[in-house]
């Protein structure tokens, strides 16, 4: 069963280049552009093994999400392209699992998803 990340940011060139370096690693990805379709995604059964949330987003706050993302044990990677260290503590503190500062690399974003949450397979993250 291909496990699903769920990629939350209205940025669509951004989504879809993530999606695609995703699918390519076996990922199956959902894209929302909004706050709104991110809480209704993450009330699905199954909800998905990851979400990746830009901190800001056209109809609120991408901590929101993060929030609700956490309320049912899903581990959060926030994006922003404001990426201070204030910002950075402030999610981690928030409860998020990685932070990655726009732009970022390809290798960056696919390491801090093995790392988190493993291969699409379901292989264990490294310890």
């Amino acid at each position: 069963m291909t496990r699903t990340i769920l990629v939350v940011d209205d940025e669509e060139d951004l989504a879809v280049t993530c999606q695609r370096l995703l699918n390519r690693r076996g990922w199956h990805v959902t894209i929302v552009g909004n706050r709104e379709a991110a809480l209704a995604t993450l009330a699905r059964t199954p909800p998905p093994v990851l979400a990746i949330v830009d901190r800001h987003l056209p109809d609120g706050d991408g901590i929101d999400v993060l929030r609700a993302a956490r309320a049912i044990d899903m581990p959060v990677i926030v994006v922003t392209g404001q990426a201070s260290r204030a910002m950075r503590r402030l999610v981690l503190e928030e409860g998020a699992a990685g932070f990655l500062g726009k732009p970022f690399s390809a290798h960056d974003l696919l390491e801090l998803v093995r790392v988190i949450v493993g291969d699409a397979d379901g292989a264990a993250p490294p310890t």
